[in-house]
C-alpha cells in the first residue's frame, strides 16, 4: 500500500465492527503487507499471519497499527528498516505478536550502523511472546536498531523470546535518549533488558533471564554510557541481575530491586562512571563497591516472590528495606502502574503496598491510565 492521509484527516483501514478479518499469505515468499511511502495511516484490528515478515514499513512516517496480531511468519513479524529511511512518529498499540520465525524479531525498528532510523516513536502496550520456536535464530522481542533516538517502549508484555525482551541499541548522537520503562519481561533466552547508550531504563520488571535481567555493553560504535537505569526489579536465578561492560561513560543505578543468586550489580571498565544509589535485595557486587544494601530477604521483602522466573507473583514491597529506602533525587516519579509515586520513596518498581495493581501475567496489561499515556484517547477493546 502506497496512502497517504493528513494529520486531521488520517486514512483508516479497520476492522468491520464485530468482525475479525485475517490476512493470510499461504507462503513464505513475499510478506504479508508493505507499507511504502505513506503517511497519517492507521491499520486497526486486523490479523496477519504467514508470509516472510508480517508488515514491513518502507520510507514511511506518521503510521499507527493498533489492535492487531501478527503471528506465524517466517522472519520477524512488524519492521521498519529499509536502508536509507527516516521514519518518524509510529506508534505501535496493544497488538499481540507471536510464533516468528528466521531472526524472528517482534519488531524490528531502524537499521545497523544507522543506516535507517526510527524517532519520536511509541511502542506500548504490546503483548509480545514465543519468539523461541525451533526456526528461529535470534528472536529479539522489541529491537531498537544504532541511531534511532526519542522513543518510547513502554507497558508491553514480553515472554518466552529467544534473544533480549528488549533490546535498544544507542542514538549515535542523533538526538533525545530512549526511554524504556513499565515493561514486564520473563523467560527470555538472554538478557532480560539489553541496552547499550542513550537510554532511560526504569520501572521494569525482569523474571528469569537466561543471562543477566538488565546489561548494557558495546555494539556498532557505541559505548556503555549515558544510562540511568532507575526503579526496577530484577528477579533473575540465572544470572546477574544488572551487567555491565566495559563501561565508558556515565552510568546511574538507583533504587533497583535487585535479587539474584549471582552479582546483583556487575561493572568492568570505568567504574568510576558508574553511580550506585540505594539499591537493595539480594546477591554480591562486584566492580563497584557501594550502592547496594544485600541485606534483602526475597520471602519477605515482597507480598509474594520467588525465584521461579515466571508470574504469578505479586511484587509490591513489604518490609523495612525496599520501602521508603528509595533516593530521592533520581527517584521514578511513577510505578510500574503508572501511580504516582509522590511521597511513597519506595524501591523497585511498584510503591509501597495500598496501591491497587495490574496481577502479573501473560496477555495485555491492563491499566485505565494507560490511555492517558500515548495511546489513543478512546479505551482499547
Amino acid at each position: 500500500v502506497q496512502l497517504s492521509g493528513t494529520a486531521q484527516a488520517p486514512i483508516l483501514i479497520r476492522a468491520a465492527a464485530g468482525e475479525q478479518p485475517h490476512l493470510l499469505f499461504n507462503g513464505t515468499n513475499q510478506n504479508i503487507i508493505n507499507i511504502e511511502n505513506s503517511a497519517h495511516l492507521v491499520i486497526d484490528g486486523i490479523e496477519f499471519s504467514g508470509g516472510s515478515r508480517g508488515i514491513r514499513l518502507t520510507a514511511s512516517s506518521d503510521i499507527t497499527i493498533r489492535n492487531s496480531h501478527v503471528h506465524h511468519t517466517a522472519a520477524n513479524a512488524i519492521s521498519a528498516n529499509d536502508d536509507g529511511s527516516v521514519y518518524a512518529r509510529l506508534k505501535f498499540l496493544h497488538n499481540e505478536i507471536d510464533h516468528t520465525g528466521g531472526n524472528g524479531e517482534g519488531f524490528y525498528l531502524g537499521c545497523n550502523n544507522d543506516t535507517c532510523r526510527m524517532h519520536d516513536s511509541l511502542i506500548a502496550g504490546n503483548y509480545i511472546h514465543h519468539l523461541d520456536g525451533p526456526t528461529v535464530d535470534q528472536g529479539d522481542g522489541i529491537e531498537i536498531k544504532t541511531g534511532s533516538y526519542a522513543n518510547v517502549v513502554r507497558d508491553n508484555v514480553i515472554h518466552d523470546v529467544a534473544y533480549p525482551g528488549i533490546m535498544v541499541y544507542h542514538t549515535h548522537g542523533n538526538g533525545a535518549a530512549n526511554l524504556i520503562e513499565r515493561n514486564l519481561i520473563w523467560n527470555s533466552g538472554d538478557n532480560g533488558i539489553q541496552v547499550c547508550a542513550d537510554a532511560i531504563v526504569r520501572n521494569n520488571i525482569v523474571l528469569g533471564a537466561a543471562a543477566s535481567g538488565i546489561a548494557s555493553s558495546p555494539i556498532q560504535g557505541g559505548v556503555p554510557g549515558n544510562l540511568m537505569i532507575v526503579n526496577n526489579t530484577v528477579i533473575n536465578a540465572n544470572g546477574d541481575a544488572i551487567h555491565l561492560s566495559n563501561v565508558s561513560g556515565p552510568i546511574v543505578l538507583a533504587n533497583n530491586a535487585l535479587y539474584t543468586t549471582s552479582a546483583a550489580i556487575f561493572a568492568n571498565g570505568n567504574t568510576a562512571q558508574v553511580t550506585a544509589l540505594a539499591n537493595a535485595g539480594e546477591g554480591s557486587l562486584q566492580g563497584v563497591s557501594a550502592g547496594f544494601q544485600a541485606s534483602g530477604n526475597i520471602a519477605i521483602d515482597f507480598a509474594s516472590a520467588s525465584y521461579s522466573g515466571s508470574p504469578p507473583q505479586d511484587l509490591s514491597p513489604r518490609g523495612t528495606l525496599l520501602v521508603g529506602g528509595a533516593n530521592v533525587s533520581t527517584l521514578a516519579i511513577d510505578d510500574f502502574d503508572d501511580l504516582p509515586r509522590g511521597t511513597h520513596h519506595d524501591i523497585g518498581a511498584y510503591r509501597a503496598p495500598g496501591s491497587p495493581h495490574w496481577p502479573l501475567q501473560a496477555g495485555f496489561k491492563v491499566l485505565d491510565t494507560l490511555f492517558e499515556h500515548g495511546f489513543e484517547s478512546s479505551p482499547l477493546p
